[in-house]
């Protein structure tokens, strides 16, 4: 019975919000069933403040990996987050200093504990690759990438649109691949894990590991989140949502998600049976959605409270605290001013500049960042408990 147990789990692991596994599924599912325990990783280049919501999915599956009793290693890309990768960037990426990438790097950390254990029974490991690629000296970086060719590199699809396209493809990004594969060979592991958009990335660390290894390290990619544009939500795209996000702010982004994606999401991000899904409505499902996301992300009383507070101000158009109503005419700020909930146009500016103006929308709390908006009908927060009604 309990070997059944274990295969069901196994069976997850490899089929749920997977996209491929290298060299194929069948034998990796082989050394699986044999007890055999894997070292494993993925790398987060920490090139932005905050880990995302896309990021959470492969988070889940490490952590699915450790609790089935494997090694895992949350690697922080210091040194290649300096550079950082150039998947989907249409122009060069800005290069970071390391006091910016470490300062993220400790966000990344406390953001991952959400999901990973870093203590405990059979904690994640976290590393960083500058322990060993800060360490290369300029030949002994030029081995390495003797190890793999020109056209090997250059079939990249992103390579090969800036070329067509006449733009730039600089050394540093052309050399960036072969930094990430060094990592699974300096880590000498048996296999690899990252969103579908990181393939070719992680097959050159396969070839890579092959030539100075003699060994086969295994690739899965994951699926990715996609909007209702086709676009990742991440960091990349501007339309993040953090992993740190205050409950009631990721509720109400999550229920301003499409229908359309619900599913992947469910299988991405919950552990919730797919089948379940298919017999309620689209309102349904992303408040369950909602509420087991912002529950693994934080607690159950957390997630209650924000299906609470988001059910109250957007279906019962309940708006919490005091409100007052006031007619909207031209400017916000005028507005305000004149109705003398705000003492001068100084004092105006000041709280927009601190972020102390907000508009309740469906996704939460957005940020006016504008001076000169105009006063459309809506709720506003002005500081931190004050809603003022436009008609």
């Amino acid at each position: 019975m309990k070997a059944k147990k274990t295969g069901d789990k196994i069976d997850e692991l490899l089929n749920r919000g997977v996209d491929k596994v290298y060299p194929s599924k069948e034998a990796l599912e082989k050394i699986l069933r044999s007890g055999k325990k894997l070292k494993l990783y993925q790398g987060f280049d920490p090139t932005g403040a905050k880990l995302h919501i896309g990021h959470m999915v492969g988070l889940r599956k490490l952590a699915e990996w450790q609790a089935l009793g494997h090694h895992v290693i949350f690697l922080i890309g210091d040194a290649t987050g300096m550079i950082g990768d150039p998947s989907g960037k249409t122009e060069a990426r800005k290069m970071l200093t390391r006091e910016v990438v470490l300062k993220n790097a400790e966000n990344y950390k406390i953001q991952a504990g959400r999901i990973l254990r870093f203590k405990g029974e059979n904690p994640a490991e976290i590393k960083y690759n500058s322990e060993w690629l800060d360490s290369l000296s300029g030949l002994e970086f030029l081995q390495i990438a003797g190890h793999l060719s020109f056209q090997q590199v250059i079939k990249r699809d992103l390579f090969q649109e800036r070329t067509k396209q006449g733009q730039d493809v600089f050394m540093n990004e052309f050399l960036y691949p072969v930094m990430q594969a060094y990592d699974s060979v300096a880590m000498d592991v048996d296999l690899e894990i990252g969103g579908s958009d990181q393939m070719f990335n992680m097959l050159m660390g396969r070839k890579l590991m092959r030539h100075m290894l003699g060994k086969e390290k295994f690739v899965m990619t994951l699926q990715l989140l996609t909007d209702s544009q086709g676009k990742k939500i991440g960091k990349t795209e501007g339309n993040a949502i953090a992993l740190d996000d205050r409950p009631e702010n990721l509720f109400g982004k999550i229920m301003a998600f499409p229908d359309e994606v619900l599913t992947r999401c469910f299988e991405c991000l919950t552990n919730m049976p797919i089948d379940e899904i298919k017999k309620k409505d689209a309102m349904t499902n992303k408040k369950r959605l909602a509420f087991e996301i912002v529950k693994d992300l934080n607690n159950e009383s957390a997630a209650r409270q924000a299906q609470e507070n988001w059910e109250n101000t957007f279906q019962k158009r309940q708006i919490p605290g005091e409100t007052e109503e006031i007619k909207g005419t031209g400017g916000l700020g005028a507005t305000l001013v004149s109705e003398k909930i705000v003492a001068s146009m100084s004092e105006w500016r000041r709280l927009v500049e601190e972020g102390a103006v907000k508009k309740l929308t469906e996704k939460g709390e957005e940020r006016i960042i504008n001076f000169k908006i105009e006063a459309s009908s809506g709720v506003y927060k002005i500081g931190k408990h004050r809603f003022i009604k436009i008609k």
